[in-house]
């Protein structure tokens, strides 16, 4: 299990009731424009062909992501390999000049201006999946995805996402237009989402897509103290589950599943990665985790992580992590699914 070797293709899963199969686990491509350091791109692109390799077909991108960078990036690939992938990307977190500026629009319009210029960045026809990435309580639901529907009926997006949304916020949604994916924050550490949006998903057939399910890196074990592990430019430097004692505390969490990756033969972020694809048959829904990545031998370990089968022990040994994890998911949880409980 802890070979860097990809192996076989991974299994397949469908998102939603009438949307695409796609690899079981798919690729969050965030971390090869910004927020985690440095890139180098020729390593970056190698990882998209390894993925494809691999039978990760879902690629996952927002607009927001380097400002449009991480969608121009991934254009080349997609124009080599369009029918190969599923390509999701996300609007709603506005941008300005202003490095510490996060607006969330959610109006008809900016739906309207946000999707032709992720189209043109993206040098594509149609979306296959458009995520509105953070909901603005001020804006109803009907009027946001209403006019995502729209996009759908002129064949601008083929299916609708939503992001970081409650249990109720997701039905009322899926009432308006039908939702193929629910992508929320979801691991070991991070467990919010059990309380409303993993039930209302399950009942609806929306196929939940974990984000940061290996705790932004945190899981793997790599990390101890963020000043002292992660570079100047990597935003995790100011996640408060990184920072100080929060930090050495958390770290100390990972005993268990050090102990189990021993068992398995796995690396700490394969069990973290195993727990979040099991969660598929605790809670009877399709789980499909992007985690991120940038370099070929990274994406071998996540893909291994596939094919381990987590013991009812290891389950009930991992269970209580989330409980006593110090600090939260961002510095700022106001425009997180969390808030609006």
């Amino acid at each position: 299990m802890g070979s860097n070797g990809i192996g076989t293709e991974i299994g397949r899963a469908q998102l939603g009731t009438d949307g695409p199969t796609v690899g079981v686990q798919g690729l969050g491509c965030m971390g090869m424009s910004e927020f985690y350091g440095d890139t180098d791109e020729a390593a970056a692109r190698d990882t998209l062909d390894a993925a494809l390799e691999a039978g990760v077909t879902l690629l996952d991108t927002a607009d927001i992501y380097g400002r449009g960078r991480n969608e121009e990036f991934l254009a080349p690939f997609l124009a080599a390999h369009r029918d190969e992938v599923v390509l999701a990307t996300k609007f709603a977190i506005e941008r300005t000049d202003d490095p510490h500026h996060r607006g969330i629009r959610n109006d008809r319009r900016y739906v309207r201006q946000a999707v032709e210029a992720s189209l043109k960045r993206l040098g594509i026809e149609t979306i296959d999946l458009y995520y509105m990435h953070r909901r603005d309580p001020a804006v109803p639901l009907a009027e946001s995805v209403g006019a995502m529907a729209e996009l759908v009926a002129e064949g601008k997006v083929r299916h609708l996402g939503l992001s970081e949304v409650t249990g109720a916020e997701l039905r009322e949604a899926h009432a308006v237009h039908p939702i193929a994916a629910l992508q929320s924050e979801w691991s070991l550490f991070s467990r919010d989402v059990e309380r409303s949006a993993v039930a209302a998903a399950a009942e609806l057939g929306v196929a939940f897509v974990p984000y940061s399910p290996l705790g932004r890196g945190f899981l793997t074990g790599a990390f101890a103290d963020a000043g002292a592990d992660l570079e100047a430019g990597d935003f995790r430097r100011f996640q408060p589950r990184f920072t100080g004692d929060n930090a050495r505390s958390n770290a100390a969490l990972l005993a268990p599943v050090r102990e189990i990756a021993t068992a398995h033969g796995a690396t700490p972020a394969q069990i973290a990665l195993a727990w979040v694809h099991q969660q598929a048959a605790v809670h009877g829904l399709t789980v499909i985790p992007i985690p991120g990545t940038r370099h070929r031998t990274r994406l071998a370990e996540n893909v291994a992580a596939t094919r381990i089968t987590l013991t009812p022990s290891d389950l009930t040994s991992l269970e209580p992590l989330a409980t006593k994890v110090s600090g939260d998911r961002y510095p700022d949880m106001s425009s997180t699914s969390a808030a609006r409980e």
